[in-house]
C-alpha cells in the first residue's frame, strides 16, 4: 500500500498541480475580460462558460459544471441578467428550458476560446511545445479512463 512518504519529493502532489495551474489558467483567461468589453463577469461565471457548449438544460449544466442545482441557477440568473445567457424552449421536450449563449454570450465564448489558445501557446513554449502536448494528452487520457 502506497504512503506519502512514496510520493515524488521533486514535485509537488497531483491535486496541488491540478489545482493551482486551474488558479493560474482562470487569472490568465480572466485577466483582460474588462479591456474586451466584459467587465461585468465575474470568476465563477467561468464555471457555466467553460459548461455550456450549444446549450444545456440547467440540470445538465449543473452536472456538468459539478455545482448545486441552486449555485447553477443562480449563476444562469446572473448571466442572463446580463445578457450572456437566455432560456428557450428544448425542441426534445416543450416543457422542460435549454440554456443557451445569446449573441453576446458566443462573442465572448469565442474570446475566451482564442485566449486560451493564447495561454495553450505560451505555456507550450516555457516548457516546450512537444512536453505540453504530450502533458496535455496525458491529462486527457487519465480524465478519459477516470471517466470510464
Amino acid at each position: 500500500m502506497p504512503t506519502s512518504s512514496d510520493l515524488p519529493a521533486d514535485r509537488a502532489a497531483i491535486g496541488q498541480l491540478l489545482v493551482r495551474l486551474l488558479r493560474q489558467f482562470r487569472a490568465e483567461v480572466f485577466s483582460p475580460a474588462g479591456e474586451a468589453g466584459y467587465g461585468d463577469l465575474r470568476e465563477p461565471h467561468l464555471q457555466i462558460f467553460g459548461n455550456i457548449y450549444g446549450g444545456a438544460r440547467l440540470t445538465e449544466l449543473a452536472a456538468r459544471a459539478q455545482l448545486s442545482l441552486a449555485a447553477t441557477s443562480e449563476l444562469v440568473n446572473d448571466l442572463q441578467r446580463l445578457g450572456y445567457l437566455e432560456r428557450q424552449p428544448d425542441p426534445q421536450d416543450g416543457r422542460a428550458k435549454l440554456i443557451v449563449p445569446t449573441a453576446r454570450g458566443r462573442a465572448a465564448l469565442a474570446a475566451a476560446g482564442d485566449r486560451v489558445a493564447e495561454i495553450e501557446e505560451r505555456w507550450g513554449e516555457l516548457i516546450g511545445p512537444e512536453r505540453f502536448a504530450t502533458a496535455c494528452r496525458a491529462l486527457q487520457d487519465l480524465l478519459d479512463a477516470l471517466e470510464r
